[in-house]
């Protein structure tokens, strides 16, 4: 496996609180996974190399696992493997760490060219392992607590002080901050105080080879729903941030307003975060609002089957308080469906409002009741939407996000290296005489 010039050999990968290979939809699990495993799978067809380090969740978890060729996941024992949710890991970043530490020193000085962390907790892990190396690090936060909070669910309960803290002081270390849009940029620069000059734009994307139009009738018949209702669909994990009580609302709303409306709200995924407190609440809140009958519970589904949840849909909503992107949306309208979506983050540049889905300003029952029924009640409406969606969702590609990638990793590679000059070439000498000390192959 060979690599063009400036790119790098071999990235380690850090995504301490979540597994590329767990099933999105539950738990911690959501697009932060599709994204570190879908962009790891096309760097190494560009020839890249690379190492996920994740912590290691259950007894069964083998220490190292091939995702694909040139993808391999390192799962770091840190902590007990059940019973920790991502806020309390931060009292294991000490062992993972260990962990990520004592497998590069297994190797020659210079085996990772790179550090890509993901979220704050692997950033602060990545600041160490960009110290200790000497290679660069390049840093996605996916999320970011300052603006979460900003945009609180009713209820929810905020990112704790130590959080911002965290992400201030990664932001601080890195190298290159790769940012989902614009949007997210503007907030590292205002609120963490971000160099602009060492933020990348890199939208996320889909799989557009799996997710494209299909068979509604079929796809409706693999999930046993019925081919003549108006489906509205959400996916994602279930909590106050996604907001899949705003859409139960909104639906009950709209039928009381239009009894005969055909309308079908198809709920996938499952409980997370401060959701897990009441686990049930959704199938409650459906049963309190009159219209447990109107809506279908599924559980988080593979990607294979995933792609049919779509296509069987007839509008997919997204009502989330605030999303750094939005990966659902450019899924489904990937598979020609439109999308309803909070104008919150990146949906905004996710959705074309008017014109591959329609963008909700707050989160009021009334305003989407009277999107979602007109969305209902007008197929016509519906199918010009659906129609302009795929085209749109061309412009995100894993491929287009690997070669951002890429360029943010060229050019964080390239600023060390005028930054450090002959100084980085002493410091791997260095540890390369010390290693040989420690084994034995030198005197001191």
């Amino acid at each position: 496996m060979t690599s063009q010039p400036g790119r790098p050999r071999r990235v380690a990968v850090i995504s301490v609180h979540t597994s590329p290979l767990a099933q999105p939809g539950t738990g911690d699990a959501g697009g932060m996974n599709v994204y570190v495993l879908q962009t790891s799978l096309q760097l190494a067809r560009r020839g890249v190399e690379v190492e996920i380090f994740t912590r290691a969740t259950s007894s069964s978890d083998p220490a190292v696992q091939e995702a694909a060729p040139g993808v391999l996941v390192r799962n770091i024992e840190a902590g007990p493997f059940e019973g920790l949710d991502k806020h309390d890991l931060p009292t294991q970043l000490c062992a993972f760490a260990a962990g990520v530490l004592r497998e590069e020193a297994r190797h020659a000085p210079g085996y990772y060219d790179l550090v890509h962390s993901h979220y704050w907790l692997s950033g602060q892990v990545g600041w160490l392992a960009r110290d200790r190396w000497g290679v660069p690090l390049v840093h996605t936060a996916h999320t970011l607590a300052a603006v979460k909070n900003a945009s609180l669910a009713a209820g929810d309960t905020p990112e704790p002080a130590a959080r911002q803290i965290g992400e201030q002081q990664v932001v601080a270390e890195s190298d290159r901050l790769v940012a989902n849009t614009v949007d997210e940029a503007h907030a590292l620069e205002s609120i963490y105080r971000a160099d602009p000059a060492k933020i990348d734009v890199v939208a996320p994307g889909a799989d557009l080879s799996r997710y494209r139009p299909g068979d509604r009738d079929r796809a409706r018949a693999e999930l046993g729903l019925d081919p003549r209702e108006t489906i509205v669909t959400f996916v994602g994990r279930i909590q106050p941030l996604k907001a899949p009580d705003v859409l139960l609302r909104a639906a009950a709303r709209a039928v009381a307003d239009a009894p005969d409306l055909p309308l079908r709200v198809l709920i996938v995924g499952g409980p997370s975060g401060t959701g897990l407190e009441r686990p049930d609440s959704l199938i409650e809140l459906a049963a309190d609002l009159g219209i447990a009958a109107r809506v279908t519970f599924l559980p988080p589904q593979p990607s294979d089957r995933l792609v049919q949840v779509y296509r069987a849909s007839d509008l997919v909503a997204v009502p989330s308080y605030s999303e750094s992107f939005g990966l659902v949306a450019i899924e489904a309208q990937a598979c020609g469906v439109p999308v309803l979506a909070a104008n919150v983050g990146g949906l905004g540049v996710a959705v074309r409002d008017g014109e591959t889905g329609v963008l909700v300003d707050g989160h009021r029952t009334e305003d989407w009741a009277a999107a979602l029924g007109s969305l209902v009640a007008d197929r016509g409406r519906r199918d010009v939407l659906a129609a302009a969606a795929p085209r749109h969702a061309e412009n995100f590609s894993w491929e287009h996000t690997a070669d951002g990638l890429l360029t943010a990793y060229r050019t964080a590679g390239a600023r060390r290296n005028r930054a450090f000059g002959a100084g980085e070439f002493s410091l791997r000498r260095q540890r390369g005489l010390w290693k040989l000390r420690r084994t034995g192959g030198v005197k001191a």
